[in-house]
């Protein structure tokens, strides 16, 4: 059992609710689990035709949206971070002590091979152990 869970959420894929129940089954009794967005932000030049404040409503609406999904879910926090997705995830769970990262993953296609799913980095990078709940 793990005392401190991390549950990276993509708010746009439905299994979100799957990997909550994989963590709470995987953490110990009275076990801290997280559930964590990472906010990507407009890269390279798509950033400077993007208004400020529509970049900043997509951010709260986010949040709002993360906090809807975990409201009703007692013992689970939430977090919302900006970032690269698989870094990102990969330097919060280490900074903060995790001891295990579950982690939704779609079945992989031939892109993932040649650029690697948020999953496969987070596997192959984390300092803690990873649980890949697939969706068939």
């Amino acid at each position: 059992m793990y005392n401190k869970v991390l549950v990276p959420m993509a708010l746009d894929h439905g299994i979100s609710h799957h990997t909550l129940e994989v963590a709470r089954a995987l953490s110990a009794d009275g076990g801290e689990i997280v559930a964590l967005h990472v906010y990507e932000m407009p890269q390279g030049s798509v950033s400077a035709y993007l208004d400020k404040e529509l970049v900043a409503r997509g951010f709260r609406a986010a949040s709002i949206m993360l906090r809807e999904k975990i409201d009703d879910i007692e013992g689970v926090t939430s977090d919302i971070v900006k970032g690269h997705t698989a870094r990102t995830i990969i330097d919060y769970a280490n900074g903060r002590d995790f001891d295990c990262i579950v982690i939704g993953s779609h079945k992989p296609g031939l892109s993932d091979y040649f650029l690697g799913s948020t999953a496969s980095r987070v596997v192959r990078h984390a300092g803690c152990a990873v649980h890949v709940h697939r969706s068939i």
